[in-house]
């Protein structure tokens, strides 16, 4: 799905946009995507395990409605990821042809290709994937390697980075995160991928797994981008097609030395763009159902054109702008998943310590109310606005930095780290307490408890343990706990006396 030619635009920033070298460029993208990379594979964990769509589980920590503010960000970043895709795509198709096809065609030969897979359905959404795995991937990385053969000769490895000092540091920072919010962007969507692998699959290897394969097939594609930048000083034709026409003449260009073979190797490139456009697309279309009861009962076919449709008009408005929309499209990924994987990441091993019950996930009375995950939300958003540096806005705090810098994603991810805990702990008492004030019975507790022992029972009781402390969180106090507990025989309700409140608390299954 990543080893596909959109990911050279972000490549190519690296040089181009914060003008740093070869050497840099390369250190940034990499740390960058294996973070990204394996945040990602962390969320995807939640899919085999629970049977649920990604941000099906992001109500378990948002809640029911303040989980909607997730599915509205997951749809503007696959309208965002298909039309970058598109653009991509029709950039390299009318290249090819001279300009005898405009990108309008190109776009629009994209966006069919990825019409027709994603709406015929996951039975075809995960035909089309094994197919990828087994060979689709296999032209994309031929004709690959063929550029670094014929383009290598043409690739500067000597231009060191410009400036020196805070100015260095600060476009390495802004590099580092803007590349990682690209494989940031797959999270709310990757536990769709592996929705069907047995429940008991090991939760390490699902990660490795996902972390794994989206950093290689990211990382070959963007060192590619990041060393055709650089070209385009030493290398006159380089220059002038990026000029006129941006990466896909860039491309085309590249393989100009091969003739009529070098044009059939762009329009493979083309083609396979659709494999990482595909799964957004379905992803897409499961979140607009999301979004409310009544539309659910719209087919999820109508949903994938409705996406289809809008990413193509707004590519074809946009063909002009690839970098510009890139850039400041990508980064804006990277906030607000950052905030979710944050607040998912504490309620999972401080509040659940891995245990959840799946059961629940379409009750709302059973679902966290979802202030504290709001609230932290917020906190989040509002460190971002004060410290991100883009073209269209620069933050006040993000202004001290000399030359201005990016720094919304750590910020982000630190006020709500520190934010949401206590603002959970917070919540949880209230909730109890005013239950506790109309019913006579404190809030029920959905617990789930794994059938088996596992890595989760052996070692998330001892990370929960060591946050509270470290976070000096007290328990939640509860005088009685109704809780389902799910054991060999099947569902048994019972309540739990006083003298067993402590180690109720301390297991952390808190709505």
């Amino acid at each position: 799905m990543n080893c596909t030619a959109n990911q050279m635009t972000l490549g190519v920033l690296g040089p181009m946009a914060y003008r740093l070298g070869l050497v840099d460029s390369i250190e940034c993208c990499m740390f960058g995507t294996i973070f990204g990379s394996l945040c990602t594979g962390y969320i995807s964990t939640f899919g085999p395990k629970s049977g649920l769509r990604t941000l099906n589980v992001a109500k378990y920590t948002m809640g029911w409605y303040p989980s909607k503010l997730c599915v509205i960000s997951n749809l503007v970043i696959e309208v965002g990821y298909g039309l970058i895709d598109c653009i991509v795509g029709g950039l390299l198709l009318s290249a090819v042809n001279g300009g005898g096809m405009s990108v309008v065609v190109g776009i629009v030969i994209v966006a069919i290709i990825t019409w027709v897979v994603a709406t015929f359905g996951i039975t075809w959404f995960h035909r089309f994937e094994q197919q990828n795995r087994r060979f689709v991937w296999a032209p994309t990385v031929l004709v690959l390697f063929v550029l670094i053969g014929v383009a290598g000769p043409h690739l500067d490895t000597q231009t060191p980075s410009s400036g020196s000092g805070a100015v260095l540091a600060g476009n390495r920072l802004s590099y580092v995160f803007l590349t990682a919010s690209g494989p940031l962007g797959w999270s709310p969507a990757s536990a769709d991928c592996i929705i069907y692998y047995p429940a008991r699959s090991n939760r390490w290897i699902n990660l490795a797994m996902t972390a794994g394969g989206i950093t290689c097939g990211k990382l070959l594609i963007e060192f590619l981008g990041i060393g055709l930048e650089p070209g385009l000083l030493s290398n006159p034709n380089w220059a002038v097609a990026f000029d006129e026409k941006g990466i896909g003449a860039l491309i085309v260009e590249s393989y100009a030395p091969l003739n009529n073979f070098g044009k059939f190797c762009c329009v493979v490139l083309a083609l396979c763009i659709s494999a990482n456009n595909i799964p957004g697309t379905y992803a897409a279309s499961l979140n607009w159902q999301q979004l409310g009861r009544s539309l659910d009962k719209v087919p999820r076919f109508s949903w994938s054109i409705f996406t289809c449709v809008v990413f193509t008009i707004i590519a074809i408005a946009g063909r002009e702008y690839p970098f510009d929309i890139f850039i400041n499209f990508l980064s804006i990924i990277g906030y607000w998943a950052m905030i979710w994987i944050t607040m998912t990441f504490e309620d999972e091993f401080l509040f659940r310590q891995g245990r959840f019950d799946w059961e629940v996930w379409n009750r709302r009375d059973l679902l966290p109310y979802g202030y504290a995950a709001l609230f932290a939300f917020l906190v989040g958003w509002a460190g971002v606005v004060l410290c991100m540096y883009q073209t269209y806005y620069t933050g006040p705090i993000a202004a001290m930095i000399r030359d201005g810098s990016d720094i919304g994603l750590p910020v982000s991810f630190a006020w709500t780290a520190v934010v949401y805990p206590r603002a959970r702990w917070l919540e949880l008492n209230i909730r109890n307490a005013v239950n506790f004030g109309v019913t006579g019975k404190p809030c029920r507790i959905a617990l789930h408890t794994s059938r088996r022992r596992d890595w989760r029972r052996l070692t998330a009781a001892r990370i929960s343990a060591s946050l509270r402390a470290s976070l000096r969180l007290p328990n939640p106090s509860v005088s009685e706990l109704s809780m389902f507990i799910h054991t060999s025989k099947g569902r048994y309700t019972g309540t739990i006396s006083s003298d067993e409140e402590l180690k109720a608390g301390e297991a952390g299954l808190y709505r």
